[in-house]
């Protein structure tokens, strides 16, 4: 049971997030912590971070919003959805928060783009599926395997309920792309599983797959070695850190320890070919792999307003 702890945000609500990817587009988390409790997730060593098992949510989000945008010079082109959260996690204020704060910014004529790994109500379909123009999506996916999926994204909807749901959004004209981040050495990179996952995305009319492979803090070992509970699949991924490596990443001029680049190149070129018969490409984001990519995963989707290169803050 996700611990809800209910608080007041004092900083804007519409901020520019570390990444480069996200650092010229307003983004909001609309929670600090995520109730799908995915024993890999990056955000455990923030420190914004309230524990695991606990999500702070901020209620006074929309109303904060609604003061917030009149104020601005430019009205931003669109809003990004979350660098650190999920909108749609299992917790029914959040939910509720995620679609007032959706259809505020939609009938203000702003895009919505955002990631997720939740399981998208139906009348948050049908707001989204009302506006196609001004939505993007990323659906976020490990494998289609579902017993690697429940060891390692306990609180998370099955992989093919991420994929029914993309197809929905993907039928209502709404561009869809995966998101396979992170890709788990030694558990879930192998060409059988690329495969399946590359064949149901193709399936249902996805292009696009950004991807990049897990790399470690100390709060995500920690995390990993406390939380799952098979430590068979555990032991295989750990075990190809072997030879890892400190990495300077794009996210906050932090350094992570990732898979040296020649294991990560060898991931994502087997992907690429894997996604290649099936019409699709592979962004491999250089925030994350600054040493095999230069360039972008699009995050936060592909809107011509931001192609001048300006700030929306």
């Amino acid at each position: 049971m996700t611990e809800v702890i209910r608080t007041e945000r004092k900083a804007a609500v519409l901020t520019l997030s570390s990444l480069a990817c996200l650092s010229r587009v307003p983004t909001v988390n609309l929670t600090a912590g995520c109730a799908h409790e995915c024993h890999y997730c990056y955000a455990r060593g923030y420190q914004t971070h309230p524990g695991v098992g606990k999500v702070r949510f901020y209620t006074n989000t929309l109303a904060k919003l609604k003061e917030e945008l009149p104020r601005k010079r430019k009205k931003p082109a669109m809003v990004y959805f979350s660098p650190s959260s999920d909108p749609f996690q299992p917790i029914p204020e959040v939910l509720q928060m995620t679609y007032d704060v959706f259809r505020f910014l939609l009938e203000s004529k702003i895009g919505v783009a955002f990631v997720t790994k939740g399981r998208i109500p139906e009348q948050h379909r049908d707001l989204l599926a009302a506006h196609p123009p001004l939505v993007q999506g990323r659906i976020g996916l490990i494998t289609l395997d579902p017993e690697i999926t429940a060891i390692f994204e306990p609180a998370a909807p099955a992989p093919e309920v991420r994929i029914a749901q993309a197809a929905a959004l993907i039928g209502a004209d709404i561009p869809v792309e995966a998101r396979l981040d992170p890709i788990l050495p030694g558990v879930a990179d192998d060409p059988g599983c690329l495969e399946s996952l590359c064949a149901a995305l193709a399936c249902i009319g996805v292009r696009k797959i950004a991807a990049s492979v897990l790399f470690l803090r100390p709060a995500v070992t920690g995390s990993l070695r406390r939380y799952v509970k098979d430590k068979r699949p555990l032991n295989r991924m750990l075990d190809c850190f072997a030879g890892a490596e400190s990495l300077a990443i794009h996210a906050g001029a932090s350094r992570v320890i990732a898979l040296p680049a020649s294991a990560r190149l060898e991931i994502m070129q087997r992907l690429a070919s894997i996604a290649q018969r099936y019409g699709m490409d592979v962004l491999v984001c250089a925030c994350k792999n600054p040493d095999i990519s230069n360039g972008s995963c699009h995050i936060s989707g592909r809107w011509p307003p931001l192609a001048g290169g300006d700030r929306q803050l």
